[in-house]
């Protein structure tokens, strides 16, 4: 299957048990920070810059979470969550959304429109990794960013 500018991590050391993240984020600087976040936190994950076919990657890896952003060239953010939502193979993975809306009206929208919860760039990465726990329930091992720099 032809994935148009996406990639998926490959790093050995990390248990197939480790969550699979799927994060969809047109700019590379915000796209770089959000995988190296996710490496550090053991996590699994595909990185991909056109919402046109996010629908298509989460049918095909059905990942334990979704990060969206909200303000996308192709198809935004709240659009393609109502698509996720709508097909039965994606309805139940939870999405965040990663974005630069900051009011509270805007948060509202959004997470009205279905997200599981929202991160407001720029962010910490330790907000980062405490919403990836919560929404994934501590059903898996995590490498905190604590431990990383203690090692």
């Amino acid at each position: 299957m032809y994935l148009a500018k996406s990639f998926m991590s490959d790093k050995k050391q990390h248990n197939s048990q480790q969550p699979l993240v799927l994060a969809v984020e047109d700019h590379d600087d915000s796209l770089l920070l959000i995988s190296y976040a996710l490496e550090s936190l053991g996590c699994r994950f595909i990185c991909q810059k056109d919402s046109a076919t996010t629908l298509l990657v989460a049918k095909e890896y059905q990942p334990d979470l979704i990060m969206l952003d909200i303000l996308l060239p192709s198809i935004n953010g709240i659009d393609v969550m109502g698509y996720l939502k709508k097909e039965p193979l994606t309805s139940g993975i939870p999405v965040v959304a990663v974005t630069a809306l900051s009011d509270k009206e805007d948060q509202e929208r959004i997470l009205q429109a279905g997200f599981a919860g929202y991160l407001c760039k720029p962010y910490m990465i330790e907000d980062l990794e405490l919403l990836i726990r919560r929404l994934l329930c501590g059903k898996f091992q995590f490498f905190s960013t604590y431990q990383l720099c203690q090692e």
